[in-house]
């Protein structure tokens, strides 16, 4: 998760560097909810489009960016492509005997095209922010404390818990462990994912006792302050603008 939220962080210069975090958060979740609620197929085009235009502003590195969006892709491709062939309607072609509809290959691109669309656009407002930053705006936006703070303690303690089960794991591996399908086998992954628990709690408190003896009252103290300038204005107002151009021509569309 952290690898996800770290990676591919906006370089120097990039466009959307001194944008608000708040206007950043509010924007991609603005967007996510126009392209999901959108069906007609230019305008979630156009949606895409625009996800590719915030990808050039953040500066993320296209390559990167590419393959995670493949990896996205590929683990919807199943679904999609069965879609041509599952959904009634008007015959297109014919695969193996089995009719794949004009409805369906819609519906398959409307999925794909809003996928892609909604994830891209969240990489680039959401995943190029530092993850404290991210939640710090949170916080500012009215989230519950508790949902922030899981936030920044699961990004800064899942790193550690994946170097403790690799720890065990290696562990095993010494012991002559081979993972197979028999009792012994499931016995020991048993135990392995009950070592990880107890390990978490045993860490958790004492991180919890550390952060008591700093002062820690339920409430983490936020050093840096966040404030609303004319960039963030016009970044707001021409992202809504083009996000109102969206919902017009969906409505237009579905009046005709």
């Amino acid at each position: 998760m952290s690898e996800i939220l770290t990676a591919g962080r906006s370089g120097p210069g990039a466009a959307l560097d001194g944008i608000d975090p708040r206007a950043r958060v509010i924007g991609a979740g603005a967007f996510a909810c126009v392209t999901v609620a959108c069906s007609w197929l230019p305008v979630l085009l156009a949606a895409l489009m625009l996800a590719l235009g915030l990808m050039a502003l953040s500066g993320r590195p296209v390559g990167a960016t590419l393959r995670r969006m493949a990896a996205m892709d590929g683990f919807i491709f199943l679904l999609v492509a069965m879609l041509p062939f599952t959904t009634p309607g008007a015959p297109v072609f014919t695969l193996w005997g089995f009719d794949a509809s004009r409805e369906g290959l819609v519906h398959a691109a409307r999925i794909l095209l809003t996928a892609n669309a909604v994830v891209l656009a969240l990489l680039s407002l959401v995943g190029t922010l530092e993850p404290v930053t991210m939640g710090q705006a949170l916080h500012r936006l009215g989230a519950p404390d508790r949902l922030v703070h899981l936030l920044l303690f699961t990004i800064r303690y899942i790193e550690v818990l994946r170097a403790e089960y690799l720890r065990l794991r290696r562990a095993m591996k010494v012991r002559c462990f081979r993972p197979g399908t028999s009792w012994h086998s499931y016995r020991s992954l048993g135990y392995l994912v009950g070592m990880m628990l107890v390990r978490a709690v045993e860490r958790s408190e004492r991180v919890l006792a550390a952060m008591k003896c700093r002062g820690f009252s339920g409430r983490m103290p936020v050093l840096s302050s966040l404030a609303y300038g004319r960039r963030d204005a016009v970044f707001g107002a021409g992202l809504g603008a083009l996000l109102l151009a969206m919902i017009l021509a969906e409505l237009a569309h579905a009046l005709v």
